[in-house]
């Protein structure tokens, strides 16, 4: 079903922009009847924070992920096309690669099917990087990686590009789950390896990544990318939804630093020259796009530590006197609390971390939020980091009588607040951050990565 002939061109299915997120059956019917060849579908991203990387748990929960892969393995098996599915588990940590190939697993049993999987691990063990220190390079704005920084992590992965996607399915694999891999590698890879052009293939697996976000309606699903020797045509899956020009090229300002370039494992994607034309009310052509390889090949690292434990508390406050001065409460609540808990913990401000975040004041925008008439009322959490959980509880405990009955300096009694939960605080665990924007020189695309394959008919 995967052999690397090449193509005259290459059709690409792509349901949704994450796997879990849910699509209708009948636009992957669709996408059968004008002839897909892959079906290719993103299974995670850094955009849900450190989280999932750093405990490697998904943020999809398994019940979507197997409705999903459901409809997608039935798919994939009536046509004889095969399925990729990058960054597995939210993060692409290998226990996320485990976690969707036992979904994955359990549906061939359930349906009757019998394709062969190619699990893709891209997890890096901390000390064999510190044996490339020399070959690790930071991204702007980082500086150069100290070895600690590595064993601080919990989990580190590398972000592929197409070409261990590429040798799974050349080796015989009907089914891809990778570990983290770029969004565009995931759609990238098929028609590379049958020989389309790096230009019109980067580019569309860019516009295709996150599914309809390309079109007139981003709230519906599906997108199908046709690759040919000179570019590429664009249309979407849903029933009264167009891709346009203005669509299509806009989707090069997200999550890119240029709209014009974007880089890639292997080179950058250049667009500046690409010319968008609607062939009709749906369909898009896209010439002019190419692809300039690297120098060097590298390996973008994504690591997650934890910063400390953290205990969040809650109130709502509709006093409209209070609301009348609402940063003058904050003010002093922040005050009081950092004096009581000196007095009563004996911890200094270099011991811990509080952040009030006034919803429905200035909880997005902070001070760059322009001067407005007093809200009606507003929510206040109480967010405490410490180096332990019953520290941060202890601070938020502290917290307690202030968020309930503060009042402002000009009141002569005590306001009753609102706490939405009891008991008020809520211990949210441990807290991560990321701490590597460091790529990784590399001598073979293949070389940071493992592949396992599981053979039709095994036992799972």
């Amino acid at each position: 079903m995967t052999q690397a002939e090449s193509k005259v061109e290459v059709r690409i299915l792509v349901p949704s922009g994450m796997l879990g997120s849910g699509f209708p059956a009948s636009i992957v019917d669709r996408g059968l009847e004008l002839g897909a060849d892959v079906i290719a579908v993103d299974g995670g991203s850094t955009d849900s924070g450190p989280h999932y990387l750093g405990t490697g748990t998904a943020k999809t929960t398994a019940a979507a992920v197997k409705r999903d892969l459901r409809i997608l393995l039935r798919a994939a098996a009536t046509a004889r096309i095969p399925l990729i599915v990058g960054s597995c588990g939210t993060s692409g940590t290998d226990s996320g690669v485990d976690w969707v190939f036992s979904i994955a697993s359990s549906l061939l049993d359930e349906e009757g099917l019998a394709l062969r999987i190619a699990r893709i691990y891209s997890e890096q063990p901390a000390a064999d990087l510190k044996e490339r220190l020399d070959r690790i390079h930071p991204l702007a704005p980082h500086g150069d990686l100290d070895p600690s920084t590595l064993e601080s992590c919990e989990h580190i992965v590398a972000m592929m590009g197409h070409e261990p996607i590429a040798d799974a399915l050349a080796t015989g694999a009907d089914v891809v789950l990778a570990g983290r891999a770029t969004d565009t590698a995931v759609a990238a890879a098929f028609p590379l390896m049958h020989g389309m052009p790096a230009g019109p293939t980067w580019h569309a697996a860019k516009i295709v990544e996150c599914g309809a976000q390309c079109t007139t309606n981003p709230r519906s699903s599906g997108v199908f990318a046709t690759i040919d020797a000179t570019g590429f045509t664009i249309e979407p899956l849903s029933d009264g939804v167009a891709c346009t020009p203005h669509s299509v090229a806009a989707h090069m300002l997200y999550e890119t630093v240029n709209p014009f370039s974007m880089r890639e494992p292997a080179g950058t994607l250049q667009v500046a020259d690409a010319v968008y034309t609607a062939l009709d009310d749906r369909r898009v052509r896209v010439e002019g796009s190419r692809f300039e390889l690297a120098e060097q090949y590298t390996n973008k690292l994504e690591g997650s530590r934890i910063t400390g434990y953290e205990t969040m508390s809650f109130t709502a406050i509709r006093d409209p006197h209070i609301l009348g001065q609402l940063d003058t409460w904050a003010a002093l609540l922040r005050r009081i609390l950092t004096e009581r808990v000196s007095q009563t913990l004996s911890l200094g401000p270099d011991d811990y971390a509080f952040d009030i975040r006034l919803y429905g004041h200035n909880a997005v925008l902070g001070a760059l939020e322009e001067a407005t008439a007093p809200p009606r009322e507003v929510g206040v959490m109480l967010l405490v980091s410490a180096p332990d959980q019953p520290t941060a509880t202890a601070i938020a405990k502290i917290a307690n009588p202030l968020m309930l009955h503060l009042p402002t300096p000009d009141m002569d009694y005590l306001p009753s607040l609102a706490f939405p939960f009891s008991p008020a605080e809520t211990e949210r665990g441990a807290a991560y951050e990321f701490v590597l924007n460091h790529v990784v020189d590399v001598d073979s695309p293949t070389a940071l990565f493992r592949t396992v394959m599981l053979e039709a008919g095994d036992v799972r």
